[in-house]
């Protein structure tokens, strides 16, 4: 018998309470959207940016504890306990938001009145966040929690601060360096305009549009059921802001149509998977990370978005030459279902590309903040969603008004990651573990740059198994970047490492949620379906290191030196990305996949590094070329030999 059976519970259907906290999402999302475009200036009102970041923090404790179950997968109305803690939550976030001014003034003195919000906030935020994000996430900011109270006791480089208990339970509730702190003010400030933005696309058919537009593109060429995966869930992933989401949304209609193709189960799951993970470091919207990262760095928004180009470019280059190599070692044509025509999914539904154009107008040209950009855009949307349909998807006030509580659940999960992550960020501050961390990591390394990046991505991986994106990146931004950076690596650069690294976590194992999501679509076994996406995702392995040690990759040096390493890692990563596949113009043997991939890796060197690595350069692309061409003639000999019959 469950907890739900053995306590009463409120008469409630499962209607009522879908509605309600939609209702309470779409409350949160409004708040947003007038936070965004300043309404309260045009009343003369004058607000604290924390009292929207305490209702954005009720109103999630309000919806989480009526949406989510204390063990997942429970069905039933929410019983007695989870309506008063939803309740509970939402009224003492309130009472901070309606007094915030007095609170912010005297929590210092830590009264009772503080150190009884504290205690209430923290308490069901750590079960919240338990629900919601799931036990890795919860362990980690559980194991933070604890160290705070016993960092006097540690020795070593991991000695901390004393911190006693009253206290830390009144500034995890009420300080503005903690939950009230940056994490949760990017989150609701501005991914929440760009989540908004996103389901008004999806409700007025865009998400469907960019799926169909994949397939008219690529479709219809050699594997076009893995090239319309890849190119789809970029366009999509971007948007979505969740890699495991994108698998579990764009994956259900992307790996039938690679089954159906011809390729294997595995080989699917894991192009979807990788596919998927490339959308959080796609620009222009990148997930939360970027907003995050631009706050981080206090560098504009806009310099995140050129920085991360080229390693999305690269990143999806490997994959597309990948599936390619794929496809024709496996024998894949093209998709066997009839394809939209590119001609008429632009004309019916081009208009879908026209918010996009208006998000990077006023990003690069009208300079607007992120979630004024986004705002724009956003508007551009609904007025375009009711002039013109979809395949039959058209934006109606009732899709508007969904689309509002629709954006609002999603922002919860959000919220309790940065909850948790600001936690997390303020107690490494305020015992000292942050700098500690770093020293222990530049003690390990020694003087080597290599070691020290080989540890800060090993370390990455590992931080970030089993978490949401935006807490693993806000992890490893407090915990390794800073190393990275102390080490003389350039600080957008640091921050780009720890956010590859930190994303490939979603398929490396033994914790690879995503690769894990798309092998549950496929049936194939976990482990295999992650080791594959490995693979198809070598590259966000290797470019880190190389943009670590010379920026150009993230297009910052001169533009000479930066057209040249570009060159050389495009034509690096094609001889690698087929030496993994071992098929050029046919199979290949063990010792041609090695000396492909060398030459790869020689070609692919920025030229920066030193000045005899053009000539390393020079010779990994014309013994590649020398390889490539070789086979191809070989290839073209022996289909020669197979039409022209003996001679008698």
């Amino acid at each position: 018998m469950t907890d739900s059976q053995t306590l009463p519970t409120l008469p409630s259907e499962g209607a009522f309470v879908d509605r309600l906290t939609r209702i309470a999402g779409g409350v949160m999302i409004t708040l947003g959207v007038l936070w965004a475009i300043e309404a309260y200036r045009w009343l003369g009102l004058t607000f604290f940016g924390q009292q929207l970041l305490a209702a954005a923090w009720g109103l999630s404790l309000f919806i989480g504890f009526l949406r989510y179950r204390v063990r997942r997968g429970e069905k039933g109305p929410p019983p007695l306990y989870d309506w008063i803690s939803a309740l509970v939550g939402l009224a003492t976030m309130v009472w901070v938001m309606v007094d915030y001014e007095r609170l912010s003034e005297e929590y210092g003195d830590r009264t009772t009145e503080a150190l009884v919000i504290g205690c209430i906030a923290v308490v069901l935020s750590i079960e919240a966040i338990r629900r919601t994000a799931g036990y890795a996430f919860f362990s980690v900011v559980l194991f933070f929690i604890v160290y705070a109270l016993f960092a006097d006791k540690v020795g070593g480089d991991f000695k901390g601060l004393t911190v006693y208990w009253d206290a830390l339970a009144t500034d995890l509730g009420l300080d503005a360096g903690a939950a009230l702190g940056l994490p949760l003010k990017i989150s609701v400030e501005v991914v929440l305009v760009f989540i908004f933005f996103g389901q008004l696309l999806v409700g007025s058919g865009g998400g469907q549009f960019f799926i169909d537009l994949a397939m008219a593109m690529v479709g219809h060429r050699r594997g076009g059921a893995a090239k319309i995966s890849v190119v789809a869930s970029a366009f999509f992933g971007s948007i979505s802001g969740s890699a495991i989401s994108n698998v579990a949304s764009t994956g259900v209609i992307t790996i039938p149509l690679m089954r159906h193709a011809g390729y294997s189960g595995v080989n699917a799951g894991a192009i979807e998977s990788v596919a998927s993970t490339g959308g959080q470091f796609m620009p222009p919207i990148m997930g939360a990370a970027a907003f995050l990262m631009s706050e981080i760095l206090e560098i504009p928004y806009t310099d995140i978005v050129i920085a991360a180009i080229v390693p999305a470019l690269l990143y999806y280059f490997a994959v597309f030459v990948m599936v390619d190599r794929v496809a024709a070692k496996d024998n894949v044509g093209q998709v066997a279902e009839e394809l939209p025509r590119l001609r008429t999914v632009l004309l019916e539904g081009g208009h879908f590309l026209l918010p996009f154009v208006m998000l990077l107008y006023a990003l690069f040209w009208l300079w607007s903040e992120p979630q004024q950009a986004a705002m724009y855009a956003a508007g551009v949307v609904v007025v375009l969603g009711f002039l013109r349909s979809y395949r039959g998807a058209r934006m109606t006030v009732s899709r508007l008004i969904a689309s509002f509580g629709g954006a609002g659940l999603v922002m919860v999960e959000l919220v309790f990651v940065v909850v948790g992550a600001g936690w997390v960020m303020f107690i490494l501050n305020s015992t000292g573990l942050g700098e500690g961390f770093t020293l222990f990591l530049l003690k390990q390394a020694g003087e080597s740059l290599f070691l020290l990046l080989l540890i800060a991505a090993f370390a990455s991986i590992i931080l970030g198994m089993g978490m949401p994106t935006g807490a693993v990146y806000l992890l490893l931004a407090a915990m390794i970047a800073p190393a990275i950076s102390e080490a003389g690596v350039a600080p957008i650069s640091a921050h780009m490492f720890i956010l590859y690294f930190g994303m490939m976590s979603m398929i490396t194992p033994p914790v690879a949620l995503c690769a894990f999501t798309a092998a549950s679509l496929t049936g194939e076994d976990p482990m295999r379906t992650a080791m594959r996406s490995m693979m198809f995702a070598w590259v966000a392995y290797v470019i880190p290191f190389l943009f670590a040690y010379s920026p150009t990759l993230l297009l910052q040096g001169e533009w000479i030196a930066t057209v040249i390493d570009i060159t050389t890692a495009c034509v690096g990563v094609c001889f690698i990305s087929t030496a993994f596949v071992g098929y050029a113009a046919r199979p290949m043997n063990g010792a041609a996949r090695v000396f492909l991939a060398v030459a790869g890796f020689a070609a692919m060197l920025p030229a920066t590094l030193a000045p005899w690595v053009v000539f390393v350069n020079a010779g990994g692309f014309a013994l590649g070329a020398l390889y490539i061409a070789q086979d191809m003639m070989a290839n073209r000999r022996a289909a020669r030999e197979r039409i022209t019959p003996p001679a008698m």
